[in-house]
């Protein structure tokens, strides 16, 4: 029987368990930590809960997939439940835009804006379906691993525009200032910079048109654990708090991974779910690493997602007004990301993303309650910030922000805060610079010219994850997932 070993049991790694299982492998999945899930973790304080990582579930067709493998059913493990209302969007003059699954109430609040826009968001729409086409149903379940195979989409791609940038093809179509902040916003919640990121990413608009987005009843952290259950039921083994320090190699083959206790666990498929710079740099040794992507090489020319600063508190009183998921801009936008993106900064201003669950799962605070996850893009470690420093003088600007606006009274009313910096994205998930989303999703980075999912010299080395194709989100972590089945023999 073929033995794969999956190093991370990340959602991507659970995934790529789950698909090698039912081709018949024997699979072991090592993980560093205490628990499944990877980013996904679940922290509980003080009667409150907190998703750690992904709160937005846009194809959730793709985790039935996982359990269909099986014969059984996605609904006998988990509820999904779809939001009414997917974002809404706080601007500093107060005003407010809210994204909604009813396309007429959409297109109403668009009219208000600017009218010319309403024809425009249609055309986006229409164009976002073109793009998904073939940038999700054609290319994201495919291997780029060799150069022809991106020739070959080229024309298509170019057909497309797809070196134009998320901002840029918004802008054609739309030309009001703060719709067009709205509509090119998604690169962000995947590490990218609306102003740099390809086009590719506008099919995101059709994917929440079709499919929605959906809220995992008991959080992501409950779908973790509702995939990790599957996977023991099918016989899939896990090693926990085993942390890998080498993989073993023998001419163009890694027959083991040696972990920090000592113990070789050898294999005949290695599926890494993690930051392949990070593999690349520390799992193989120098004369290894020379034969592969010549990553010493490219290291100065990698472009790295922006780094994340993520609070989490709960409030001793409820914000009904305030949506499960909203995007509040601060004053600056281009120059604030340009500051993270590309002058490693980290501002005195920023922007957020608030997730508020109880707004749908009562569960995550005690009665009366609120539980909130904060996340604000800042720079990665390339800022050289010193975080001890900085984290407390940010969480408190941030909680002066959201007081002064959409939850009044916070100052007095927040607890059990405590937040997360890029210094321990990379002590925690062993992410290069902290990054919040591996390599950034601009089009050199992207299909072909991205880390691809199974090494050129290591026929055995595959790699499922946000810093490998398709690239970061949940549909494009489970998309490599697919990626993988389809080069598992």
């Amino acid at each position: 029987m073929t033995k794969t070993l999956v190093v991370g049991a990340g959602i991507g790694g659970l995934a790529a368990a789950l698909r090698a299982k039912a081709k018949g492998h024997d699979v072991t999945v090592i993980e560093r930590l205490s628990k499944v899930g990877g980013r996904a973790q679940v922290f509980h304080r003080g009667g409150f809960i907190h998703d750690a990582g992904p709160t937005v579930i846009t194809a959730p067709f793709m985790f039935e997939e996982l359990f269909n493998l099986f014969g059984k059913k996605i609904g006998d493990y988990v509820e999904f439940r779809a939001l009414p209302t997917w974002y809404e969007f706080y601007f500093q003059d107060g005003s407010r835009f809210k994204y909604t699954n009813n396309l007429e109430e959409t297109l109403n609040q668009i009219k208000e804006l600017e009218p010319d826009d309403v024809k425009g968001y249609l055309a986006l729409l229409n164009l976002s379906e073109k793009i998904f086409d073939v940038g999700f149903t054609k290319l994201a379940h495919i291997p780029f691993l060799e150069l022809k195979t991106m020739l070959q989409q080229i024309p298509e791609l170019v057909k497309l525009k797809s070196y134009r940038t998320v901002y840029g093809m918004v802008s054609k179509y739309i030309k009001n200032e703060k719709l067009r902040k709205i509509f090119s916003v998604h690169p962000l919640l995947v590490g990218g910079n609306p102003f740099t990121t390809t086009s590719i990413y506008t099919l995101i608009h059709f994917l929440e048109r079709k499919w929605g987005i959906h809220f995992c009843m008991g959080g992501t952290g409950k779908l973790v654990s509702a995939l990790e259950k599957l996977a023991k039921e099918e016989g899939v083994s896990f090693i926990m708090e085993s942390d890998v320090d080498e993989f073993v190699c023998n001419l163009d083959k890694i027959t083991a991974v040696r972990t920090s206790d000592g113990r070789t666990h050898t294999a005949d498929n290695i599926v890494f779910n993690g930051d392949p710079p990070y593999a690349y740099r520390h799992l193989l040794k120098k004369s290894d690493n020379e034969l592969l992507t010549g990553l010493p090489r490219r290291e100065r020319f990698l472009k790295y997602s922006m780094g994340l600063f993520v609070m989490y508190f709960g409030t001793k009183t409820k914000y009904e007004d305030v949506a499960h998921h909203t995007i509040w801009f601060g004053p600056r936008h281009k120059e604030l990301l340009k500051d993270i993106f590309d002058r490693h900064i980290v501002p005195e201003d920023f922007s957020l993303y608030l997730h508020r669950p109880t707004a749908t799962d009562s569960s995550f605070a005690p009665e009366g309650c609120d539980s909130f996850y904060v996340l604000c893009p800042v720079s990665n470690l390339k800022s050289k910030t010193d975080w001890t420093l900085k984290g407390p003088e940010l969480q408190s600007a941030i909680i002066n922000a959201l007081s002064r606006t959409i939850l009044p009274g916070l100052k007095e009313n927040y607890c059990e805060c405590f937040y997360m910096t890029p210094e321990d994205f990379k002590q925690q998930y062993k992410s290069t610079h902290g990054a919040g989303f591996s390599i950034a999703p601009i089009f050199s980075q992207s299909a072909y010219f991205r880390f691809h999912n199974q090494d050129s010299v290591y026929k055995n080395l595959f790699f499922v994850g946000a810093g490998t194709h398709p690239g970061a989100g949940l549909p494009g972590v489970l998309s490599s997932a697919k990626v993988i089945d389809s080069l598992l023999n």
